[in-house]
């Protein structure tokens, strides 16, 4: 059984790193980048995009054992509209390339993407014609899960990883000739 945890009057207890900055009684005086990249990675809304058996691993992290709600990814969202995270789990069949494409595209912007499992990042065990090999082909990839399928653990491990890109990324980036680049890498404008 646990023990309870002790407070004291040192005790701090933080819900999210506070950047730095300046502070005194009542403000609080830092960067704008970092504000944002503190409030953009604790509210994460994930669009789950699931296939297969790792469709089955992810609904168990969305379960009370694992709760992926404490991580600031609560509200599950079913429309592209309006989320920002894509979660990319199962196997891909490149008759459903198209239809993966367009919800990236319809997704809220800035919007990243975690590829979860070995199907959704190399194709997996199915080296076949019919099965993408990776979902790197047709949209960008912030964070790979390995594992077949993965457990709870490494989504949540992959969700942690995104939050900190998200955290320290430029509000400028999305404007950078390079991420540009990348974009008209796939067709996208």
């Amino acid at each position: 059984m646990p023990r309870p945890v002790q407070y004291n009057e040192n005790s701090k207890v933080t819900l999210a790193d506070i950047p730095e900055g300046y502070s005194g009684e009542g403000f609080m005086a830092t960067k704008f980048d970092q504000v944002i990249g503190l409030a953009r990675a604790n509210s994460l809304w994930p669009l789950p995009f699931a296939t297969s058996c790792c469709g089955i691993e992810f609904m168990a992290t969305m379960g009370a054992n694992y709760d992926l709600a404490r991580f600031g990814s609560e509200r599950m969202g079913f429309t592209p509209r309006q989320c920002d995270m894509l979660l990319v789990a199962g196997t891909i069949a490149k008759k459903m390339a198209p239809i993966l494409r367009q919800v990236y595209l319809q997704m809220a912007e800035p919007r990243w993407v975690i590829a979860i499992g070995a199907c959704a990042s190399s194709g997996g065990i199915f080296d076949s014609y019919p099965v993408l090999q990776g979902i790197d082909q047709v949209i960008p990839v912030d964070v790979y899960v390995p594992g077949c399928p993965p457990r709870p653990e490494g989504i949540l491990d992959g969700v942690l990883k995104l939050q900190q890109i998200v955290k320290h990324e430029s509000l400028r980036r999305r404007h950078s000739d390079q991420y540009k680049g990348l974009l008209s890498e796939y067709g996208i404008q």
